[in-house]
């Protein structure tokens, strides 16, 4: 993690019309993209999500043990590379959005947790998808219980100092957290 861009990051911001600054005002840090990603799982439309080996071993073993308790827990996403966030923030921007509403909700090419490989979005089949309404879930509740169990932290709580919106479906593998 760092907290300066490197050149070619500025350029893609400056690209992109986000101002340095941003990196400071809302405390954001620079992920280093994952080097060794395994796959997890494909989604129904053969996207194929992958994590980091060690991630992927955390999730595995949460999503078998959700299973045990009756949850089924899914990918929505999972790791992203910059050139992807990239692309995500340009179709926004073409949409007719605002930089500064598109930054509620999506990070700054490589200050996104999916750079690192440990970061997925969970939903359960037939709930909501990357939507607030996750949290009235029974998987997010087992989640709030026992995620961190398996090293999984809630990276975007209400009111989170980084400006982004609520993501109750947005966990992230710290491996220091297991336990």
């Amino acid at each position: 993690m760092s907290s300066s861009l490197t050149p070619a990051l500025a350029q893609l911001w400056q690209q992109l019309g986000i101002a340095p600054a941003v990196l400071q005002e809302k405390s954001l840090c620079i992920f280093a993209e994952a080097s060794e990603l395994v796959d997890v799982e494909t989604a129904a439309d053969g996207r194929v999500w992958q994590l980091t080996p060690a991630a992927a071993a955390a999730w595995l073993a949460m999503q078998a043990a959700a299973a045990n308790a009756g949850i089924e827990l899914r990918i929505a996403s999972a790791y992203r590379a910059s050139s992807r966030q990239v692309e995500l923030i340009e179709r926004k921007l073409a949409l007719g959005q605002s930089i500064e509403d598109i930054l509620q909700v999506l990070a700054p090419p490589g200050c996104s947790e999916h750079h690192t490989g440990r970061a997925i979005d969970i939903y359960s089949p037939g709930g909501p998808v990357v939507e607030e309404a996750f949290e009235d879930t029974p998987a997010f509740a087992w989640l709030q219980a026992h995620a961190g169990e398996f090293g999984f932290t809630l990276s975007f709580p209400r009111a989170n100092p980084y400006g982004y919106v609520y993501e109750p479906w947005h966990w992230c593998y710290q491996p220091a957290a297991a336990g």
